[in-house]
């Protein structure tokens, strides 16, 4: 009874705002609660960069607003073809790695989205009043398309509609971006205009959460930034890496050919990429730790710099493994999350059912 009490308890805390935030979002858009929504593709491990400019943000997040919502978007994962078996195992590494980056479940709504059914739902809707021309101009469709030989699929095409129903779908108001997601947070705020201005307001206009880490370059290519998919094993910094394998990427950084340590991103992007991590790990200002490594040439920096990442992730690593190997617990809590998100999500369609005329 005590553990059925307390489940009941986290789930009015997530539809109420808790914390004296707000009533619930009424039909205006107005006094809504702040709520923040966010997801990610359970495509491979997170690496450095993730943990810097998301994870350990999402995190922080759950201090500061009553009602977090982090989705495993796997939907989304399906524009790439996958191994269904890889997929279903990536769900629950996804799920360990949240946990294990300082993601509470019974703070923060942890779900995986295909589990709600009304994103989908909500999608179509949303997808039938937003044009083919606002959608060929998101970046990413010109990239990926021209990955894909320009024969990128309608699902590839139409995800930035779906993304837009994941956090509409939930009234959310603020949602953390990085620099590459801005202008698909600009489509939703425009599908949620759209929408008020059809049929009443209804949807707050979300406003992004954007974060102060800098950029995460590929070690072994500064000009790009660090990627889960990135062929290069040495260039990504995984979560999951051991120590001596952090060590190993970090003896191996591309820099440049002189010796001092500095900090110069247009100059000397290899170096300063090193410093940028150290900096976001340490939270010392990049001239500071320039200052204080004088006289290391930056073959003895970069193992100073791999001593501080091994430090700050070893925690994660071994967190992350200890839920591994409890695979019915990580299913459990994706399982509670989904109540909890369905709790939330189904009278927001229904009411956008009543809206539109399906009901």
């Amino acid at each position: 009874m005590a553990l059925l009490r307390a489940q009941r308890a986290v789930l009015y805390r997530l539809s109420s705002g808790h914390r004296g935030l707000g009533s619930e979002p009424d039909r205006g858009g107005q006094d809504v609660p702040p709520r923040v929504f966010s997801g990610i593709q359970p495509t491979g491990i997170p690496h450095l960069g993730n943990y810097l400019g998301a994870l350990q943000r999402w995190a922080q997040l759950q201090e500061e607003y009553g009602c977090v919502l982090y989705s495993i978007v796997d939907l989304h994962s399906l524009t790439v073809p996958q191994d269904p078996a890889v997929l279903r195992e990536g769900v629950l590494d996804m799920a360990a790695c949240l946990l294990a980056c300082g993601i509470h479940p019974d703070t923060s709504c942890v779900f995986q989205q295909s589990q709600v059914r009304e994103h989908v739902e909500l999608g179509w809707i949303l997808g039938c009043l937003t044009s083919m021309p606002r959608l060929r101009h998101l970046p990413q469709w010109k990239v990926k398309s021209q990955i894909q030989k320009n024969e990128g699929s309608v699902g590839l095409f139409t995800y930035p509609v779906l993304q837009a129903a994941d956090i509409l779908l939930y009234k959310a108001t603020h949602v953390p971006v990085g620099e590459d997601q801005v202008q698909h947070l600009e489509l939703t705020q425009d599908a949620a205009r759209n929408f008020n201005s059809r049929y009443g307001h209804f949807f707050p206009i979300p406003s992004a959460i954007t974060g102060s880490s800098k950029k995460i370059r590929s070690l072994r290519d500064p000009s790009v930034k660090m990627s889960k998919s990135d062929p290069q094993k040495l260039a990504t910094v995984r979560l999951t890496d051991s120590p001596e394998e952090i060590v190993m990427k970090f003896r191996k950084a591309v820099t440049d050919f002189t010796s001092e340590v500095t900090y110069d991103p247009q100059g000397r992007p290899g170096v300063s990429n090193l410093v940028g991590i150290h900096s976001a790990l340490t939270g010392l200002a990049p001239e500071d730790i320039v200052r204080q490594s004088r006289g290391l040439e930056t073959a003895q920096y970069k193992l100073a710099v791999a001593e501080v990442v091994v430090e700050k992730l070893t925690p994660v690593r071994e967190e992350i493994q200890r839920l591994r190997g409890d695979a019915g617990y990580l299913r459990g809590v994706l399982d509670r999350g989904a109540v909890k998100a369905r709790e939330l999500a189904a009278p927001v369609y229904d009411d956008v059912c009543r809206l539109v005329g399906l009901r």
